[in-house]
């Protein structure tokens, strides 16, 4: 069974406009890399070149937030829902 992956506006570009699409399980940064494969690109948009979680872009698991887990490294179950949500500021 796979998980199903919250896409943010920001970044719906890259999934052909889908609010959520769906990924193989595995850890947190294995399903990063699989939506990479099926969507090129969107990788580059949560985890930066030295391959952590970007600063302004919150990733949950369930309702976990996985800086608060085991990072990249957080185990994704079968079933599971990912958000990816971009961190939002103003004054």
């Amino acid at each position: 069974m796979s998980v199903s992956v919250r896409i943010p506006t920001i970044l719906r570009s890259y999934t052909g406009g889908a609010a959520e699409v769906s990924a193989d399980h595995g850890t947190l940064r294995e399903v990063i890399a699989g939506l990479d494969t099926a969507y090129p690109g969107i990788a580059g948009r949560i985890v930066d070149d030295g391959g952590k979680l970007r600063r302004f872009v919150n990733v949950y698991v369930g309702e976990e937030d996985v800086r608060f887990a085991q990072g990249l490294d957080t185990l994704v179950p079968s079933g599971a829902q990912v958000s990816v949500i971009p961190a939002v500021a103003g004054g």
